[in-house]
């Protein structure tokens, strides 16, 4: 999932998920979703479910109970993710280099018309349909680092294309 550095402390190994603050602010507001909105309507559906007698034979309960292992799991690993979050400051990149948070201009060298707007984010925030690209995909990976102008291959399962970086914001 989200993975960027890990780090011992105290003969543990913990993991840092890169973030935007905006991508904080959303894992923040889902969690508390799940805590004081899902958690209640899963409640009251067991109740319900539970209603019905015979719990051996009883789908809406066994759904139920389903999805209340699916909204605690989301919500230890939300509550994990925010622990250790570690906050990309936007503000302190060097506008020289491609780095998580940089919003980026690029053309495919093959397609000289394919122009991509795109920002490297966390794996947390990555959303491909709205232009938010991992930092642990290939497309992210090649870019970190790179400078406008420059041109980069990405090794994808597609095959291999090459990029040239327009601009950097």
């Amino acid at each position: 999932m989200a993975t960027s550095k890990k780090f011992v402390t105290n003969n543990h190994e913990e993991e840092t998920f890169l973030v935007t603050k905006e991508g904080l602010k959303a894992l923040q507001e889902e969690l508390d979703n799940l805590k004081n909105i899902r958690r209640k309507e899963v409640a009251v559906r067991l109740k319900e479910a539970i209603s019905y007698g015979d719990l051996s034979e009883n789908s809406e309960y066994e759904e139920a109970k389903n999805e209340q292992a699916f909204v605690e799991g989301r919500i230890l690993e939300l509550e994990d993710k925010i622990k250790h979050a570690k906050v990309v400051d936007e503000k302190q990149h060097s506008k020289k280099i491609i780095e998580i948070g940089t919003r980026v201009k690029l053309r495919n060298t093959k397609k000289k018309s394919e122009e991509y707007d795109i920002t490297i984010v966390g794996a947390t925030e990555s959303d491909a349909l709205s232009g938010r690209v991992s930092n642990e995909s290939p497309l992210g990976m090649a870019l970190l680092g790179a400078k406008a102008g420059e041109k980069v291959k990405v090794n994808a399962p597609a095959g291999v294309s090459e990029f040239e970086v327009l601009k950097l914001s």
